[in-house]
């Protein structure tokens, strides 16, 4: 079994949804970046989104592009991802750790060593935002050879004759966008999520992760009450820029900031279930 097949089947065992945080490789710089990573699994994080730093990163709204701005400005590139994740799992050998962002850095990269590499880092999957189904086997025969899980996006667009060939061939798990637009605006409906993830399980047996517009614990629990798994990340990126300095530096606490926010979603989506329904 993969660390993502672990994972989430020791949820499952545990009766409960996991929580899944995304952060930006690399910012507010290199080592504050990676205490942040570091703390995550500890604060209650069962699986982790790593944001891959890019110059245009269509899908995401101005919190995660000025978190990308920043990481770029610090010097992070593809490469000093990677060898981040690499130092990650030296201490933690059981974290699934998924790449996520877009796909013009890995076709720089190269796909097939993109895929080789990451593995051989620690990387458990990726989720690359701008390569639909069609589009994907450039990346998704070399990714099968070496290992890696594509986890592939569904949204409140893709209807049931879009769900088949957005299910084919993922592995890991879907990750259902839970709102039309980009990350960090409306907030998920708790109704149409519950919905939308039924449909889901209609087409694949994988694990569904719900992701963009939730923005607090309350949030958090209601969409762990009918997905697998939350995926948070603007509200966290908030909370770091909210502890920067003017000249855009760490201020001292910000990385127990940031874990405190976590803990505290944690503490809802595990909660979630015991309060009754789902």
């Amino acid at each position: 079994m993969s660390r993502i097949e672990r994972r989430f089947a020791q949820l499952k065992q545990e009766g409960r949804a996991g929580l899944v945080i995304y952060l930006i490789a690399g910012d507010p710089d290199p080592e504050t970046s990676f205490a942040l990573f570091s703390g995550l699994a500890a604060a209650g994080a069962d699986l982790v989104e790593i944001g891959m730093p890019f110059s245009d990163p269509m899908a995401d709204g101005p919190s995660i592009q000025a978190a990308g701005q920043r990481a770029l400005k610090a010097g992070t590139t593809l490469r000093s991802t990677l060898a981040m994740v690499r130092r990650l799992r030296e201490a933690d050998p059981d974290t699934p750790y998924v790449l996520m962002g877009y796909y013009n850095p890995i076709y720089r990269y190269g796909a097939e060593a993109f895929a080789r590499d990451a593995v051989a880092a620690g990387v458990d999957g990726a989720i690359i935002v701008d390569l639909p189904p069609e589009e994907d086997e450039e990346l998704g025969g070399p990714a099968r050879a070496a290992g890696l899980d594509i986890v592939r996006l569904a949204t409140p667009t893709s209807d049931e004759a879009r769900l088949p060939a957005i299910t084919g061939h993922a592995s890991g798990f879907i990750y259902y966008v839970a709102i039309t637009g980009i990350t960090g605006t409306r907030s998920a409906d708790a109704a149409s999520v519950r919905v939308a993830v039924d449909r889901l399980r209609r087409f694949t047996q994988l694990p569904i992760a719900v992701g963009f517009g939730i923005k607090n614990p309350e949030q958090a629990a209601e969409v762990a009450k009918a997905a697998d798994a939350a995926a948070i990340g603007t509200v966290i990126v908030d909370r770091l820029a909210f502890n920067l300095n003017p000249d855009g530096t760490a201020k001292p606490g910000l990385v127990d900031a940031v874990l405190t926010d976590i803990r505290a979603l944690a503490a809802g989506v595990r909660a979630a279930r015991r309060s009754g329904a789902g």
